[in-house]
């Protein structure tokens, strides 16, 4: 058995591998098309105009759901190791109620771009790198408090180094950005595609950029911590059958034996 077939950890796998690729291929398209810069444009502006805003949208929102289920698993893992020890239950909710809405904020992302509606792409950008940064932090502290019993100390400390990652990247990309737009007074920066070297608002844009690269970048290495803690969980769905057929009126029960249930991986693994 292959590593990724071990458990669930190829759903983290498939999140981090597809959501990756889409940020890639969304730039390569867009740079080929002379849509934007190759020197390190928005994600979102490598996304806004067709045809890669077309693919971007659909792939981005296939990450969104994969991110649902990934967060979901993680949340039952915890419940069952922790036994809904109060505090730890608590904070397991609400790292997947930040986690569902990052995720909702991606779609937003996805499906209205910045130079047609800004500032629900704003919002968007919002829920998925403020509110998911935050989600980082819950699992962190999650994380602390089920070492050393339930796992060593390191993928604690990894957990907490990426979190504090996600938000040097978040304050480095506000304060940029804050300085691009009050040295551009006057200019639609939103629909703004192409800069050149030595224009005004050129060096806190390219920070700005490096910032939210950087800033997705840390939010796909944080789903590579949970591959090791999903090659441990196997799931198994049962069907509990109560009759053997499908009519409403029960003049068509028939009196034979049948197996009343069935157990069956839903995932290559084990489920």
């Amino acid at each position: 058995m292959w590593w990724f077939q071990q458990g669930l950890c190829i759903l983290p796998v498939a999140l981090v591998i597809w959501t990756t690729a889409t940020f890639v291929f969304a730039y390569i398209t867009a740079v080929v098309l002379n849509h934007v810069d190759p020197l390190v444009p928005y994600i979102s502006d490598t996304g806004t105009v067709p045809p890669e805003r077309c693919v971007f949208g659909i792939m981005l929102d296939v990450s969104a759901f994969l991110g649902i289920v990934t967060m979901y698993v993680r949340y039952k893992q915890v419940q069952t190791l922790t036994n809904k020890e109060p505090k730890l239950h608590k904070l397991n909710i609400l790292g997947l109620v930040l986690g569902w809405t990052s995720s909702f904020g991606m779609c937003i992302i996805a499906n209205f771009q910045k130079t047609t509606l800004f500032y629900m792409h704003l919002v968007g950008a919002i829920l998925t790198f403020g509110v998911g940064s935050l989600y980082i932090l819950v699992q962190a502290v999650v994380s602390l408090y089920m070492q050393p019993h339930i796992h060593g100390k390191s993928i604690f400390l990894i957990r907490l180094g990426i979190g504090v990652w996600t938000f040097a990247s978040i304050i480095s990309m506000f304060v940029s950005s804050v300085i691009m737009y009050s040295s551009l007074p006057g200019v639609d920066v939103a629909i703004k595609l192409h800069w050149i070297p030595g224009e005004t608002g050129y060096v806190p844009h390219i920070i700005s950029t490096i910032s939210e690269w950087s800033l997705a970048m840390s939010f796909v290495s944080f789903f590579l911590t949970y591959i090791r803690d999903f090659q441990k969980i196997r799931l198994r769905a049962e069907v509990d059958l109560q009759s053997n057929h499908l009519y409403d009126s029960s003049h068509y029960s028939v009196a034979s034996s049948f197996n009343h249930s069935e157990t069956s991986p839903l995932l290559a693994g084990g489920i």
